[in-house]
């Protein structure tokens, strides 16, 4: 029987607690999903344990926007990475390139060092690299653990040719994890595909702020999102792929 991974990815302790009563088996904890997420605040992370012991892989990343780092946006990364593995995270998601689009070795090196014995993602960073293969023997090398991937696309299910050739050529060497765009109706075709058999979604649902009084003509965040418009994951969602999953 194969083992099966659904994790989530969540930036707000409702989000977690909606993933775990779904089925999540782990989150993703980020800030800011609407721009791709970010590093999470400490105090986010404490408040999430302080209602689940869920798993939580922490996302590092200190900036929207492209993944080419400078120094001390580096530097920033790595004390982020101890910080979370002092507080008793299981994992962080992390990602570098250099501007030609490699891996940034010397830069990834230095997190995996700094996450010690913690679970190591590969975000899909990824995704963004000249060339996935060598990337994923890079990645292999370094002894991260999973590559988060929608094969080089906006959407999995448009990646899954070479999400196929990737889970074939990892060879168990390391864990391909298939994300974006999936949900329950994704995840049964892109196993018959893929033969992947871990999955990384939001599950999110947009909700409608409580706010009464709002000042249409002033805009506090990006132009293009309504700040009355709150994203969060949706339980029902997530057990719906949970028990696509338990079923396949």
């Amino acid at each position: 029987m194969k083992s099966f991974l659904l994790e989530v990815c969540a930036d707000s302790v409702e989000s977690v607690l909606a993933a775990e009563e779904g089925g999540a088996d782990r989150i993703e904890l980020c800030g800011n999903i609407v721009i791709g997420g970010t590093t999470p605040d400490v105090n986010l992370y404490r408040e999430i344990r302080a209602r689940s012991g869920i798993r939580i892989h922490a996302l590092i990343r200190p900036r929207f926007g492209d993944f080419c780092y400078t120094d001390c946006e580096c530097a920033v990364m790595e004390r982020d990475i101890q910080m979370f593995r002092e507080l008793g995270a299981q994992g962080v998601v992390i990602g570098a390139l250099e501007p030609d689009g490699g891996l940034a070795l010397p830069v990834m090196e230095r997190l995996v060092r700094a996450a010690g014995g913690m679970s190591v993602t590969l975000h899909r960073a990824f995704d963004m690299c000249r060339d996935p293969f060598a990337a994923m023997e890079q990645a292999i090398a370094l002894g991260i653990d999973t590559i988060l991937t929608s094969g080089q696309q906006n959407a999995c299910r448009d990646g899954a040719a070479l999400l196929r050739e990737l889970q074939e050529r990892s060879a168990g060497r390391i864990r391909i994890m298939a994300g974006a765009g999936v949900d329950a109706s994704v995840i049964p075709e892109l196993y018959r595909e893929t033969g992947i058999t871990a999955y990384h979604m939001t599950g999110k649902a947009a909700l409608e702020s409580p706010m009464q009084f709002r000042r249409q003509e002033v805009c506090m965040g990006l132009p293009s999102f309504s700040e009355y418009t709150l994203f969060r994951t949706d339980a029902g969602k997530i057990r719906e792929a949970r028990a696509v999953l338990d079923a396949l």
